[in-house]
């Protein structure tokens, strides 16, 4: 998927971060006719956009805060995403919200999620999610057994959707790149280049090679999230708004630990708790303070994993303790400042604006309305074009994966027939790789063994890795076990048990070497060596300096 433009061409448009936004850019513009690159310093959506909760929501609280607009719009994304965009990668999840008070609470929280199914309807992109209904105390603990009696008086269930961020970003850039986008990662920019007062491209250090090509570009969209006053700090100005990094961790516990076939919302002192289902895991989450320490690698303390258990086993009959946490993961959200003083009140809307001449820089925002973010920076970076750009069209483009998705659910019996692997495996797959299975069953044609299940890993396939490294972009054993795969969050030893085998399937791919296969795999153990240490510290800054103990990137060599 790496490629860059030739020596003496101009791009139209240059995006810079590899997020989902920056993606959703790359795909907005490429749509449009443009000459488009995207350039992201390490891999796809290895900030923020691989450590959200994971939803793709609308925000309930934010109708609290009476943001009627912001919850429309990302309830009406939510259903184009569902029914039309990618329905191979998000799915409905239920969740319960237990009530703690009679009769007003019921009528208060009943008001607010009846209000969020009536805007999800009127956006016209409902996509079938079922009515929220009000439960009685026995009936939520029928659905939720491991509720404690004490802990609610009834309940409210209510639906939302959810996401496996890291491959739904990596999709976007690869249907970018099937649009004609021109997708490099690992490849950092140094600096923006200029005439005058004008940005007219970037300087790009390909961290691989450890070359650096110069990128020209009419436009340039600052698409770095948590990153982007750095970015800007490159034109000699901070811009017209500053992003404010907030962290937010998130534990990942086993299925069988919590009894109940429906996520979980709660209510805390700051914010709002969720307990949300995970494939064979849950997911807890998550805290919301500032940060300004290290944004490449974010750390969990000893004390935000106790903040996230203390809460949660508010309302468990069978307390969670630190050894049932298999794994802890942390992200930064950026936000734009100035609101308030307290993160979680921080608006999550974004701003486009253009700083410089030729430079467009888009910021703050959620996950789910990625794709609107996309259209308002393309939108901005085209009225400075000298010349007629058609409107953006995404809307309307579904995700590689997406096209025959429902007919191949429904033809998964045969799937299993035809290539020998279990229904419930084909399943999975159709769930990460929509129409796209073909293309990782057709590795298992050609070679039975990689049709067998990782040894350390069994929810993965040893194709999957092949695929990873030779259609997905992975350069690195972290590419793979951290995002193509989540097995650096979803197994008890971290992936450490697995290393080796997928560093043996993916060499022959990328022609690494044994002493790269080697430094591959020391770099990984070094990762998980220090986020554990880091999650035995009592604060941020003895968190951070442990988390940075480990090595950022191995160099090919």
């Amino acid at each position: 998927m790496a490629a860059t433009s030739s020596p003496g061409t101009e791009l139209d448009v240059l995006v810079v971060g590899g997020g989902v936004v920056g993606a959703g850019s790359a795909l907005d513009a490429a749509t449009r006719g443009l000459t488009v690159g995207l350039v992201e310093a390490r891999d796809f959506a290895s900030g923020t956009s691989s450590r959200s909760s994971k939803l793709i929501h609308g925000g309930l609280r934010y109708l609290e805060m009476l943001d009627f607009r912001l919850v429309a719009e990302a309830l009406s994304e939510r259903g184009l995403l569902i029914d039309k965009l990618a329905p191979h990668l998000i799915r409905p999840v239920p969740f319960i919200y237990p009530l703690k008070h009679r009769g007003w609470e019921r009528f208060y929280a009943g008001a607010g999620v009846a209000l969020y199914d009536t805007l999800a309807r009127a956006s016209g992109n409902a996509a079938g999610l079922p009515l929220h209904r009000h439960l009685t105390r026995r009936g939520a603990r029928r659905i939720v057994p491991s509720l404690r009696k004490d802990a609610l008086v009834g309940a409210l269930q209510y639906y939302d959707a959810q996401v496996d961020d890291a491959r739904h970003t990596m999709f976007i850039a690869r249907t970018a790149a099937a649009y004609g986008a021109h997708v490099a990662t690992r490849s950092r920019v140094v600096g923006l280049l200029r005439e005058g007062e004008r940005v007219t491209g970037a300087e790009v250090h390909d961290l691989e090679t450890d070359q650096v090509i110069k990128v020209h570009a009419r436009q340039v969209i600052n698409a770095t999230g948590v990153w982007t006053d750095d970015t800007q700090s490159m034109v000699g100005e901070r811009g017209q708004f500053k992003v404010r990094a907030s962290k937010g961790i998130h534990l990942v516990v086993p299925r069988d630990r919590i009894q109940g076939s429906s996520g979980l919302i709660l209510r805390t002192e700051k914010s709002v708790l969720f307990v949300i289902p995970w494939g064979r895991h849950w997911i807890i989450g998550t805290t919301d303070t500032d940060w300004d320490l290290d944004k490449a690698h974010p750390a969990a303390s000893a004390a935000d994993i106790d903040y996230l258990l203390d809460h949660v086993n508010e309302v468990l009959e069978q307390p969670l303790t630190h050894a049932d946490v298999e794994g802890v993961y942390a992200g930064l959200r950026p936000l734009l400042s100035g609101e308030s003083d307290a993160t979680s009140k921080l608006s999550r809307e974004h701003a486009v604006a253009h700083t410089a001449p030729g430079l467009v820089v888009v910021a703050g925002g959620k996950y789910t309305t990625y794709r609107i973010m996309a259209k308002d920076a393309v939108d901005a970076a085209v009225h400075a074009l000298d010349a007629k750009v058609p409107p953006s069209v995404t809307e309307k483009v579904p995700l590689l994966g997406a096209e025959g998705f429902s007919a191949l659910k429904n033809s998964r019996y045969v799937l299993a027939a035809r290539y020998g692997v279990h229904e419930a495996r084909i399943a999975h797959l159709l769930g990460r790789y929509g129409s796209m299975i073909h293309e990782v069953l057709e590795l298992v044609d050609a070679d039975p063994g990689l049709g067998q299940e990782l040894a350390g890993a069994p929810d993965y396939l040893r194709a999957e890795v092949v695929y990873a490294a030779s259609h997905e972009g992975a350069r690195h054993l972290e590419d793979v076990l951290a995002r193509r795969t989540r097995i650096s969050i979803e197994t008890f030893d971290r992936g450490i048990g697995v290393v080796e085998e997928v560093a043996g399937l993916m060499a022959p791919v990328l022609g690494w070497s044994t002493g790269q296969v080697a430094r591959e795999v020391e770099h990984y153990r070094k990762r998980v060596d220090a986020e554990r240490e880091s999650q035995k510290m009592p604060d941020d800054e003895t968190a951070d300096s442990a988390r940075m103990g480990a090595p950022e990137v191995v160099p090919l060599r």
